[in-house]
């Protein structure tokens, strides 16, 4: 199994370009994922037998729901993770067996697009760029507030991301195999559970000399189906948390995606608002001080309202935009959180 080890003086002048020829295995971790595959697992099964891909490699992670055979039917070369391992260690097991030139990592709950492996191989042709990762398209599958506000939000930060990124998504993204062994794979052993486990290869990716393309035009669809609960929970303890503990422990606080300076401004406006609106239940402001926070918080927030209105229409943007503020303030507290424990920490052992 692939182990994380020390960085190489650098991987980019060693890994590219490789051509347009170069083979590709997909690498599915799956999980009780067997209603996903029958959806998830054709296009790519078809992909296989037209020869666009050399192989489509499932990793059976201790599933009790028949996703091993249910993949296996479908067409898939279907291996054992040997134990409950998580999404990092599991696609780790599947990369030392895997035969091609470019590692494809694709969700069990995520149906990608015809052409996807044309679009990877033009982005890994590009000189120094070992990794490439995609975008949700805007339709997203299950129809609930919570599916719909998290996916687009996914999809609108991932179609006006920087092109060259400085993290990496595993939901639909590729390495080339030689990088990914040599920067050695995923960190299975700090992530067990799936959380930020990609978010941390491409830091490693980049800081090896690796440039990662994000392509907005390399579409996916997810399927999953997310309560609103469990994404703020997801969100503060799989996504929030460990992300500031990386960027804390490496100095270095990524302007990028969701993470970027503008997005820490409109966290601001965010806590901003909050007050005014406490401020007004107080009797301390005039009345019309929260429809003033509003109007700034619609503002800074144009961009993602007109996608949350062209998809779903105005009464579900207003309320995704008041939810997102939500969002702002809770990730907002588990950053100051993890600052607050590592300055602890620091004092301690000094």
């Amino acid at each position: 199994m692939l182990m994380q080890r020390e960085l190489p003086e650098t991987v980019a002048h060693l890994d590219a370009p490789i051509g347009a020829e170069a083979t590709i295995s997909v690498i599915m971790p799956v999980f009780n994922a067997a209603h996903f595959l029958l959806r998830t697992l054709p296009p790519l099964v078809k992909m296989l037998r037209r020869g666009e891909i050399l192989e489509v490699i499932v990793v059976d992670d201790g599933a009790t729901d028949g996703s091993a055979a249910v993949a296996a039917e479908l067409g898939a070369r279907v291996i054992s993770s040997g134990g409950r391992l998580g999404p990092a260690g599991a696609r780790n097991v599947a990369a030392a067996q895997a035969m091609g030139d470019i590692l494809w990592f694709v969700d069990s709950d995520v149906v990608v697009r015809d052409g996807s492996p044309a679009r990877i191989r033009a982005a890994m042709n590009e000189t120094e760029v070992v990794a490439v990762f995609g975008s949700y398209d805007d339709r997203p599958d299950a129809p609930n507030f919570g599916s719909q506000y998290k996916n687009l939000l996914h999809h609108h930060h991932h179609q006006i991301g920087k092109r060259d990124a400085s993290t990496f998504w595993a939901g639909c993204g590729a390495v080339l195999r030689t990088t990914y062994q040599k920067i050695g794979g995923f960190d299975a052993k700090r992530y067990r559970f799936p959380s930020i486990e990609d978010i941390e290869l491409g830091y490693r990716m980049g800081d090896a000399g690796g440039k990662i393309r994000l392509d907005p035009a390399l579409l996916s669809t997810h399927l999953k189906y997310w309560s609103v609960p469990e994404l703020v929970r997801v969100d503060i303890l799989r996504r929030a948390m460990p992300w500031a503990r990386l960027m804390l422990n490496r100095s270095d606080v990524t302007d990028d995606l969701n993470v970027g300076m503008i997005e820490r401004l409109r966290a601001g406006l965010a806590g901003l608002a909050l007050m005014l609106v406490l401020a007004t239940l107080g009797g301390l402001v005039p009345l019309w001080t929260p429809l003033a926070a509003f109007a700034m918080v619609l503002a800074a927030n144009w961009k993602l309202f007109s996608t949350f209105r062209e998809v779903r229409g105005a009464p579900f943007a207003v309320s995704a935009l008041l939810f997102h503020q939500l969002y702002y303030l809770y990730s907002t507290a588990a950053f100051v959180w993890c600052w607050f424990e590592a300055r602890i920490g620091r004092t301690v052992r000094a």
